[in-house]
C-alpha cells in the first residue's frame, strides 16, 4: 500500500469512500474501519487526515453539496433568456430526481444531520444560498427562493413516487411562479403580461 507521500489522492479517496458508504449504509453505518477498507488505505490514514468522524462527514457533505451547486450553475449559466432559464429549472428538477438514488440518499442523510447538528445546518444553508444565487442570475431574490424550494420539493416527490409526474407538470409549476400574474400555468405570448 502506498505511503502518504506517494499517494497524494488518499484524502480525496477517503472522502469519496465515505460518501459511497453513506449512500450504501447511511451515516449510522459508517466507521473509520469501513471507510479505510472502501478507500483502500491503512486505518491510521483516517486519523492522520481527519481529526474525527465528524470532520470527515462535514468534508464529505461539503463536497457533495458543491457537486449539486455545480449542476445548478452549469444548467442556469447556459440559459440566455427567461424561457431558457425556466427550461433549465425544469431540467434541474428532472436531473435531480432522475433515478440517481445516490444523490437522493446523500441529500436526505445531510438533511437528517442538519436537523440535529448546527454545523450541518450551516452547511445546508450555504448550499441553499449558493443555489439561490445561481437562480438569481435570471430571477429576482423572492422568486429564486420559491424556485429553490420548488426544485427541492418536486425532485423529492418525483424520486419517491412510483409513477413520477411528467415534465409538463414541472414546467407548469415553474411558470406559475416565474411569470407575473400567471396562475393557470400557461405562458403568455412574448412581450405580454397577464392582467
Amino acid at each position: 500500500m502506498a505511503t502518504g507521500r506517494t499517494d497524494p489522492d488518499r484524502r480525496d479517496r477517503i472522502i469519496d469512500a465515505a460518501l459511497d458508504l453513506i449512500a450504501d449504509e447511511g451515516v449510522a453505518g459508517i466507521s473509520h474501519r469501513k471507510v479505510a477498507a472502501r478507500a483502500g488505505v491503512p486505518l491510521g490514514s483516517m486519523t492522520y487526515h481527519f481529526a474525527s468522524m465528524d470532520e470527515l462527514l462535514h468534508e464529505a457533505f461539503t463536497r457533495f453539496s458543491g457537486t449539486i451547486v455545480a449542476v445548478f450553475e452549469d444548467r442556469l449559466g447556459a440559459a440566455a433568456t427567461p424561457d431558457e432559464a425556466r427550461e433549465a429549472v425544469a431540467d434541474l428538477v428532472h436531473h435531480l430526481s432522475g433515478g440517481n438514488q445516490r444523490e437522493l440518499i446523500l441529500t436526505h442523510e445531510l438533511y437528517t444531520l442538519a436537523a440535529r447538528k448546527p454545523a450541518y445546518r450551516e452547511l445546508t444553508r450555504e448550499w441553499m444560498s449558493r443555489s439561490r444565487r445561481a437562480l438569481e442570475w435570471h430571477f429576482d431574490a423572492a422568486t429564486a427562493r420559491q424556485l429553490d424550494a420548488l426544485i427541492e420539493g418536486l425532485s423529492i416527490h418525483r424520486a419517491l413516487e412510483t409513477e413520477p409526474h411528467d415534465r409538463a407538470l414541472t414546467v407548469e409549476a415553474i411558470t406559475r411562479i416565474t411569470v407575473p400574474g400567471n396562475s393557470d400555468g400557461q405562458v403568455p405570448p412574448t412581450g405580454t403580461r397577464r392582467k
